[in-house]
């Protein structure tokens, strides 16, 4: 197994919702190191963080496949397109690893945002067939990246919805979920369920150009015990 020096690496971490997520889980106090295409998007992004109010660690830079290499979860933040090709890429790094998959294949027309077609039946399926060593959960799709990378936002009252087929991994994410919101992180079941979760998105991103809003997700009727323990 790789040396590993980092609670979680975010693949995308230069992007909106991978240094969202980042700030978020610096804030828990996880040690989260920031992945990038360039080692010096990475690091302006971790310095950008870095700098928010409340985050208890040092935030790291690299690029992607030394990110990878250095923590035992990765979370991959990334647009769908191209993904097909950075999984592969990553591959060697992934397998054993807890691998969370957050993104979302969506499409833009004149009629406005709606889900691709994929053909595995979700970003987080094709994920974990290229990499079938690795544990692939998704999660994190619906929460709002501005909101995320916001000191004042309070995310305690949505519902981090979390899929996968390994028990552990799924617990393990479940705990980081509730530790980047605040609040509840719901087992949605099976990682197959991602093809209902992926594409919620463009619904959501409907919603917010039509009220003005950002919003999130809270499902009603669910009673579970608090999360304890540590995802690191």
């Amino acid at each position: 197994m790789a040396y590993t020096d980092f609670d979680i690496a975010i693949v995308g971490g230069s992007g909106p919702q991978g240094k969202g997520l980042a700030y978020r889980l610096a804030r828990a106090g996880y040690r989260v190191v920031l992945g990038s295409r360039g080692a010096g998007r990475a690091l302006e992004a971790a310095t950008e963080i870095s700098q928010l109010p409340g985050v208890l660690t040092q935030i790291g830079s690299a690029v992607n496949e030394e990110a990878v290499a250095r923590a035992q979860t990765v979370l991959l933040a990334v647009p769908y397109e191209g993904h097909d090709e950075l999984v592969r890429s990553l591959a060697g790094n992934l397998e054993g690893k807890t691998v969370i998959s957050c993104v979302n294949p969506l499409g833009f027309d004149k009629q406005g945002p709606f889900g691709l077609d994929v053909a595995a039946g979700s970003a987080a399926e094709e994920a974990a067939g290229l990499v079938p060593g690795a544990d692939v959960v998704g999660a994190f799709h619906h929460l709002s990246a501005p909101l995320l990378l916001d000191p004042e936002a309070d995310l305690s009252h949505e519902d981090v919805l979390v899929c996968g087929d390994d028990a552990s991994a799924k617990d393990r994410v479940m705990i980081l979920a509730a530790a980047v919101t605040g609040g509840r992180a719901v087992d949605a079941g099976r990682l197959r369920l991602a093809r209902q979760l992926e594409p919620l998105t463009a619904l959501l991103i409907s919603v917010n150009k039509r009220y003005k809003t950002r919003s999130g997700i809270a499902l009603t009727g669910v009673r579970q015990p608090a999360l304890e323990g540590s995802a690191a």
